[in-house]
């Protein structure tokens, strides 16, 4: 059977109560930790309703992955491991050791390590190109991303790499099959929200991520809260929508609140940076806005919007397929074009350069690219003629 609208059911959980096994939200998984008595019996119900399609306990390999990142020059076998993994358990039942993670959407039932083990062994091949007291700042950084197809991959991305603890994703659209070639779905996920499928893919990479949901992106009233306030801000954030009043108003606001941004712009691997953070009077898209406000640009015709999206994106400096594509948008084309392998290094430009910002290393506002046609294609085709 054809279900044309599943994701409005899936709205109507993503703010209330706390999660339980009887009422999960949609895109968060239920965390279960043995050793208390009410997760316990909280966890035998859930076993006795049905709703658990299949169980995952590999939690002996996950120790000795633990014991081999904690003495990795040792490499301890048989008593002597033994010994080890008894000290890791600390005199605790082995059968209420680690959480147990249930993911609601596929009916998973996990076994990982507890929280502080599960980061050390994660994250331990970052070492140490991220030192293990990088590792824990970064833990503690809330970053917000706007706009879930290049935004997707970056979100992903620093959630592999462990750059933020507590992420707030939003974006009003739902997957349709033209975004299948560039977000990592599949046919089933068609008419997911794009915010829940992003959220459910970073926690079943981390079950312990903080993930706050806008899925029906950001409004002039909302956009206020999603970029925070005191303890409450975002760190960083990371801008990849395609509204252009939405683009102008996330910046006053991260400006007024000395949050940085990141932007890649999916053409020429450009990344754009904005160190509002350092240079809190900084012109929004380093001046080629015009001056213009969100307002401003909400009231703009469709052609004078286009117009104000091309300075913005600097259009001297766009490849000649972006430009020929954005002037053919509505006549020849339906959108813009975007490539997954555009969309998978943005993730990488922008996760790179979030995590050296939010560990305070230098980057400076500014344009950069990775413009792999120039690094690459003209190269190897000089290097043929």
């Amino acid at each position: 059977m054809i279900n044309s609208a599943p994701s409005v059911t899936l709205r109507a959980g993503l703010r209330g109560a706390p999660d339980t096994p009887a009422a999960p939200a949609p895109w968060r998984p239920v965390l279960l930790r043995p050793v208390d008595p009410d997760d316990r019996a909280r966890l035998d119900s859930l076993r006795a309703c049905g709703d658990v399609r299949e169980t995952h306990d590999r939690l002996a390999d996950q120790l000795a992955e633990l014991v081999r990142c904690l003495r990795p020059g040792d490499a301890p076998a048989g008593p002597a491991f033994d010994a080890a993994v008894a000290e890791l358990l600390d005199g605790t039942d082995p059968r209420r050791y680690g959480t147990w993670v249930w993911y609601p959407w596929s009916g998973r039932l996990v076994r990982v390590l507890p929280e502080r083990e599960f980061r050390r062994v994660r994250t331990d091949r970052n070492r140490d190109k991220i030192t293990g007291a990088e590792q824990e700042r970064l833990r503690t950084r809330r970053i917000g991303v706007v706009g879930l197809s290049v935004g997707n991959s970056a979100a992903l991305t620093c959630a592999m790499e462990g750059v933020g603890g507590s992420f707030r994703l939003a974006d009003f659209d739902d997957i349709g099959l033209s975004n299948l070639n560039r977000l990592r779905a599949g046919v089933h996920d068609l008419g997911l929200a794009k915010s829940v499928l992003c959220a459910r893919q970073m926690y079943e990479t981390d079950p312990y991520l903080d993930i706050e949901l806008w899925p029906e992106g950001l409004t002039e009233d909302s956009v206020g809260a999603f970029v925070g306030a005191g303890e409450q801000a975002l760190d960083l954030l990371v801008e990849e929508c395609d509204t252009p009043w939405v683009k102008t108003a996330v910046r006053e606001h991260a400006r007024a609140r000395r949050v940085p941004v990141l932007m890649d712009a999916n053409d020429r691997g450009l990344l754009d940076v904005e160190r509002f953070d350092l240079e809190p009077d900084r012109p929004l898209f380093h001046g080629r806005g015009g001056g213009l406000t969100a307002a401003q640009v909400r009231g703009l015709a469709p052609a004078d919007a286009l117009a104000h999206l091309l300075d913005v994106c600097d259009e001297e400096n766009l490849s000649p397929a972006m430009t020929d594509a954005l002037r053919r948008i509505g006549s020849t084309l339906s959108s813009w074009p975007q490539l997954a392998s555009g969309v998978a290094l943005g993730g990488a430009l922008v996760t790179d350069t979030a995590r050296r910002i939010l560990l305070g290393e230098p980057v400076a506002s500014g344009r950069y690219y990775v413009d792999l046609e120039r690094l690459i294609g003209r190269a190897t085709a000089g290097a043929a003629a």
